[in-house]
């Protein structure tokens, strides 16, 4: 990347940035181009230079938060633990919580009847991007040991994240099993096959049943 277009990019991260921490502070309807401008410390002109308008750089703030996302579900996959089907049932139930209910006056924004498109919109981004990577990971890890049992592998996933998110919103009082168990059944997912109740194999000296170690989630 070239100096000039490393200024670029820089310049236009602050800018996001800028957007970000204003609208998590005073919410989406109190902060104008002009408190983005003031808190960078450049004009509307150059604001105006890399975005449009307040909609496009919104758009880019939706992108940042989606990167955070996609972040824990990296991580949340990278920590799942071989073979324990129940455990990434729980982790990944944890997640979502925790995305659902961050309480920044910008999340409480996007939930009001006033941003409700912008919601949807940001809600559709989300699903599109964590079931893409679910399936580019964690579903080829668990096709190793265990059979697909549902067509439509992506879109499956896309409205049990949308379908998910929208009832823990509606109903956070629901218990976690409930959720598993949702998740599980609309996935098709042998939940038998956890590290106490998977496939036996050959006992040792001391009469243990040993179990294969490439098992996968």
């Amino acid at each position: 990347m070239s100096g000039e277009s490393e200024q670029h990019a820089t310049r236009r991260a602050d800018i996001v940035e800028a957007a970000r921490q204003l609208y998590e502070e005073q919410g989406l309807s109190r902060t104008s181009v002009q408190d983005i401008t003031n808190r960078v410390g450049v004009t509307r002109t150059l604001f105006y230079h890399y975005f449009p308008g307040k909609d496009a750089v919104t758009s880019a703030v939706l992108d940042d938060y989606i990167g955070d996302y996609l972040e824990a579900l990296h991580h949340w996959n990278a920590q799942r633990q071989q073979g324990n089907i129940e455990h990434a049932l729980e982790s990944v139930v944890k997640l979502l919580r925790l995305g659902v209910f961050e309480h920044d006056s910008f999340r409480r924004a996007l939930a009001s009847r006033e941003n409700s498109a912008l919601y949807l919109e940001f809600l559709n981004r989300v699903a599109d991007r964590m079931a893409s990577y679910i399936v580019e990971t964690t579903v080829r890890d668990y096709e190793a040991l265990h059979e697909i049992k549902i067509d439509h592998v992506y879109e499956t996933f896309y409205v049990l994240i949308v379908g998910v998110v929208g009832f823990v919103r509606r109903h956070p009082e629901v218990d976690d099993e409930v959720l598993k168990d949702i998740i599980a059944q609309t996935l098709h997912m042998d939940r038998g096959c956890g590290p106490a109740d998977g496939p036996k194999g050959p006992k040792d000296p001391e009469g243990e049943s040993k179990r294969p170690d490439t098992q996968g989630t």
